[in-house]
């Protein structure tokens, strides 16, 4: 059992956890994540990057969404209760070395696994240059973080509420075109937004990686739900990755892999706003 430290609403939707985690925070390394289930016999499992660590503390922070039934319950806890099930940590680790001038793109939700490599690459004695992407600046996360590690932080939003007006491959395609250009991107959010990010700097030969972790379900390679093709070859995010050369990854099958089960997680999302917010004229049942 691992207890809950720390709880806090970053965005709409969007929760950190400070997990007491002490044997993964000692062993964790940026890129890789976590396992969680609340339920060990019928819970679902959530594979969630591990966003920063404390060996000292023994603690390890993850970031997620609610989206589902899975993540709704995940949020409905509260600093001391404890996570039924904790694996970690999982998945390849981000290769880390001095590059020169590194991009690191992050959209929505994707800026939580950004951030430890971000961090590492920096500490590595790179140049670290951020762009952060959301549809609107109450979206927006580790901003505060972002600027607290990197040379420059980029912002974009798609209505201009904060920083410029536009997608995150307008100002990563104008770092790409000049000089010094990037020898390292990497980008991580939605899969049509880290798809047209390789498609920006393939063109300049900028070596990019994306991670896959959107696509993962089981997390341990037994369920094959995230089987993905990189270079004309199968592999499996959640143990061949999560990160891959962004050019070489088909994303349009991705694509439609991720519509696999769009059914149950529509199910799962009308359950859970259900409840939230019950009929004003739902009677109670009737009986003992």
């Amino acid at each position: 059992m691992n207890r809950i430290l720390f709880k806090e609403q970053l965005a709409a939707e969007v929760f950190r956890f400070q997990i007491e985690a002490p044997l993964i925070a000692a062993g964790r390394k940026p890129g890789q994540f976590v396992i969680l289930q609340q339920d060990t016999e019928f819970g679902e499992r959530i594979p969630l990057t591990i966003a920063d660590a404390d060996p000292a503390k023994g603690t390890i922070s993850v970031i997620f969404q609610r989206v589902g039934d899975g993540t709704q319950r995940l949020a409905e806890l509260e600093a001391g209760d404890c996570i039924t099930n904790l694996v970690g940590p999982l998945g390849r680790p981000t290769h880390i070395d001095k590059f020169g001038l590194v991009v690191c793109v992050g959209g929505g939700i994707g800026v939580a696994p950004l951030y430890p490599i971000a961090q590492a690459m920096k500490a590595a004695g790179n140049r670290v240059v951020v762009i952060l992407g959301a549809r609107k600046k109450s979206l927006l996360i580790l901003t505060d973080e972002m600027r607290a590690i990197a040379d420059e932080v980029l912002i974009c939003t798609d209505d201009g509420s904060a920083g410029r007006k536009g997608l995150v491959t307008e100002p990563l395609g104008e770092l790409c075109g000049s000089e010094p250009k990037p020898d390292l991107v990497v980008a991580i959010g939605p899969t049509v937004m880290m798809k047209f990010c390789a498609a920006t700097t393939r063109p300049f030969g900028v070596r990019t990686l994306v991670s896959l972790n959107t696509i993962m379900v089981d997390g341990t390679g037994m369920c094959g739900g995230c089987r993905v093709t990189v270079g004309g070859q199968v592999k499996f995010v959640c143990v061949d990755g999560p990160e891959f050369d962004g050019h070489q990854v088909d994303f349009e099958s991705m694509a439609k892999r991720m519509q696999t089960y769009r059914q149950q997680e529509q199910s799962a999302q009308h359950r859970c706003r259900l409840a939230q917010h019950p009929p004003h004229n739902q009677e109670k049942p009737s009986g003992p």
